[in-house]
């Protein structure tokens, strides 16, 4: 969910296969309310992460939230992880990795990028 729309974003989220996006939301926790009620959720199963004041009512209610190094102070006094990376800086990764880890699902994709796509082998060591 993004106030912005531009068209990097929109080619960003193609290519990371994310299935539901909404762009240019002036309210986005209508716009939160619209994907969680899609998708089954409740807010408790829900992670966020965000930067500034448009976020907030997002974090407030889900489960997890999280905030860039760099957001805006009110955002980082309420999230449960504040990254060590700012936003734009590995912020979003770090957020992914961290929820990866977290459901156990880290160390297979992990394990996959070591194997080669070619023949199956181990990669070589740098």
């Amino acid at each position: 969910i993004t106030g912005r729309d531009p068209g990097a974003v929109r080619r960003r989220v193609a290519d990371l296969g994310i299935a539901h996006a909404i762009y240019g939301a002036n309210d986005k926790l209508s716009a939160g309310e619209s994907i969680r009620s899609l998708l089954g959720l409740e807010w408790p199963q829900i992670a966020v992460i965000g930067d500034d004041w448009p976020d907030l009512p997002l974090l407030a209610r889900a489960g997890f939230a999280a905030a860039p190094a760099n957001a805006h102070i009110e955002v980082r006094a309420i999230v449960d992880h504040v990254t060590g990376s700012a936003g734009g800086h590995g912020a979003a990764r770090e957020f992914c990795d961290l929820l990866l880890v977290a459901s156990g699902r880290y160390a297979a994709l992990l394990q996959g990028h070591l194997t080669t796509l070619d023949d199956g082998s181990a990669a070589a060591p740098a």
